[in-house]
């Protein structure tokens, strides 16, 4: 008897409860007082237990009532999750989203964006994942990832088609402890070769034999940017950052800015673009979060 249980009489035991009496429960639900006391009544029947007390003038939740109240919500609204998910992917709507987002790109906008989407697309799981140069276009290129936002390419590779998104800007750091800190104007090569660089390392082949803003001889590779932030404020060595994960450092003094002779008059930004294969190009979802992501160049 339990499989016979249908929607019909879990919603018609929810609205009971949250209305408080079976006639104003037969108002919400557009049916006479008689044919909700039925179905509920139908119900108790077939899972064995008594929902309500109706002894006195309203009726009233039993204990098991309210133990099962909640489970019954949950069936209902999975249900009603079900039927709007399998509805937005016949429409054409991905029935998930999954995103690699460049370390470099900005977390304000990034966190912005997600939380929003989560709001339009309440149904579409959002699986977003923080990777650093070619581990960025990998995922996309072997289609575990639908979007990627990349910066730092010097090439896209010919199956991604690739959209500019924004520009974050950049600069160029290191520790009042360090050597360079006590630079007066600009800082020249030759000043740069004796001290430690501190950069990025691609953990795929997509950049072999490529580097970004890379100065000195002597360098210490890092996979991870908070490591790299970590490393710069310890005197570790010097390095290029994004400038709203150092901002707070600049203010306080943890870290200052370097003038490299190279980099005149600033530390030039990072290119971020949206890539994606050409063959597999973003649905409804996708193309609502590279448009709020492109909103983010204007916020």
């Amino acid at each position: 008897m339990l499989d016979a249980v249908s929607l019909d009489q879990l919603r018609t035991f929810i609205a009971a409860a949250d209305e408080g009496s079976f006639s104003a429960a037969g108002r919400k639900l557009r049916r006479a007082q008689s044919v909700v006391s039925h179905t509920l009544a139908n119900l108790e029947g077939q899972i064995g237990v008594q929902l309500f007390d109706r002894s006195g003038r309203y009726p009233r939740l039993t204990e098991e009532g309210t133990a099962l109240l909640a489970q019954a919500r949950q069936v209902v609204s999975g249900m009603d999750g079900f039927k709007s998910k399998a509805r937005a992917i016949a429409d054409g709507l991905e029935p998930e989203l999954s995103v690699v987002v460049d370390v470099m790109y900005p977390m304000a906008s990034l966190t912005d964006a997600v939380g929003a989407f989560r709001q339009a697309f309440p149904h579409t799981p959002l699986r977003l994942y923080v990777e650093a140069l070619g581990a960025v276009m990998q995922p996309v290129l072997g289609q575990a990832c639908r979007l990627g936002i990349s910066g730092s390419m010097p090439a896209v590779p010919e199956l991604l088609e690739a959209e500019k998104l924004l520009d974050v800007p950049m600069v160029t750091v290191a520790a009042p402890s360090h050597p360079l800190a006590s630079c007066k104007g600009l800082i020249r090569p030759r000043d740069l070769k004796d001290q430690v660089q501190l950069v990025l390392t691609d953990r795929t082949t997509l950049t072999e034999g490529t580097t970004f803003g890379v100065f000195s001889p002597q360098i210490w590779r890092l996979a991870d940017l908070g490591a790299k932030h970590a490393f710069l404020r310890a005197g570790f060595g010097w390095g290029h950052m994004p400038m709203a994960m150092v901002q707070a450092d600049l203010d306080a003094g943890t870290l200052v800015r370097l003038r490299i002779e190279a980099f005149q008059p600033r530390t030039p930004p990072i290119a971020m673009f949206a890539v994606y294969r050409k063959d597999t190009p973003p649905g409804p979802a996708g193309r609502w979060f590279l448009k709020r992501l492109k909103g983010a160049r204007d916020a």
